[in-house]
């Protein structure tokens, strides 16, 4: 039997004390002496402490080996495969998995029209700092957003000085936007990572939204709008309006340094399980019969991003 599976079970450090994530381009990633490392092309390594990072970004010119990609799934370490200068998501692993009492929970808030329309009233109240209009649909209360939404961008842009037209950008081509869109595609992308992270760290479903729906990544929208205004908007206007020659790479170093002074993702869970609860349902109990963790984990962190 390999090393490998004699080594007693990591113990993962909980979601909140977490760096929120480091980007990886054009470099073969492996484990070395029991690290987790980044070989360039000129064959130097980088240590990387992969169990106090949320996720890693890997861009186009990265390979994973499959025991680094193993390390990663240990510690609750998540891989998201992104495109150039990380503004687009292709795909991503999935950190210790999702506990079924959590999906469950979250199926039944979405499922019933009532429950789903008062989760989606306490996100519109916790991102206007108001209660939404009453007597109004889902439907009804995303166009409304979507109007405040536009609004707030204009308000943003006009007081960082950046001349703004409209949220307008080429997903199959990323470097075609004007250098607002672009930086502000590079800002969203990183708060995406950090929030999918969360998400199923918390042990809940990406694509079961609330507010958006069909996509893969809906729930994680519905919870990175609660935060984006306050976080990585202002960054990309703020670095729009300079004008520089590297704008992508500037909004994530930007947003790096921001995630880990506010202390973001230390926000993110408790935001989660705060918009569930307004459907004012608990939560079902695991069954008794329910398959422990593949790598067991007997101490509780004390903490809704691992399982315990």
């Amino acid at each position: 039997m390999s090393d490998q599976f004699l080594l007693p079970p990591l113990k993962p450090i909980a979601m909140k004390e977490r760096v929120s994530q480091v980007f990886i381009e054009r470099g073969e990633i492996d484990v070395l002496d029991g690290s987790f490392v980044v070989v360039d092309v000129t064959g130097v390594r980088t240590h990387i402490p992969v169990g106090s990072i949320a996720c890693i970004m890997l861009e186009p010119g990265t390979r994973v080996s499959h025991r680094a990609a193993a390390l990663a799934a240990r510690v609750g370490t998540l891989l998201v495969w992104v495109g150039e200068a990380g503004v687009r998501l292709y795909a991503s692993g999935q950190p210790g998995g999702a506990r079924s009492d959590r999906l469950l929970y979250q199926a039944k808030l979405a499922l019933d029209d009532d429950l789903r329309l008062k989760v989606v009233r306490k996100m519109y109240e916790i991102r206007f700092g108001e209660k939404p209009p009453e007597r109004r649909s889902v439907q009804q209360l995303r166009g409304i957003e979507g109007a405040r939404v536009r609004k707030l961008y204009e308000l943003l842009a006009k007081r960082y000085g950046v001349t703004w037209k409209h949220r307008n950008y080429d997903a199959q081509e990323w470097g075609s936007g004007d250098v607002p869109n672009r930086c502000m595609s590079a800002a969203t992308a990183c708060l995406y990572g950090i929030t999918e992270a969360a998400v199923l760290a918390a042990g809940y479903a990406p694509a079961v939204g609330f507010i958006h729906t069909g996509k893969p990544l809906s729930f994680v929208y519905d919870i990175a709008v609660l935060f984006k205004f306050d976080s990585v908007v202002p960054i990309a206007f703020k670095i729009a309006a300079s004008n520089p020659t590297e704008p992508e790479r500037k909004v994530r170093l930007a947003c790096r340094d921001a995630f880990r002074a506010t202390k973001l993702l230390g926000k993110i869970i408790p935001a989660i399980e705060d918009v569930l609860a307004a459907g004012g349902v608990e939560p079902p109990a695991p069954p008794e019969d329910s398959v422990e963790p593949a790598i067991p984990n007997p101490e509780s962190l004390g903490d809704a991003g691992h399982r315990g």
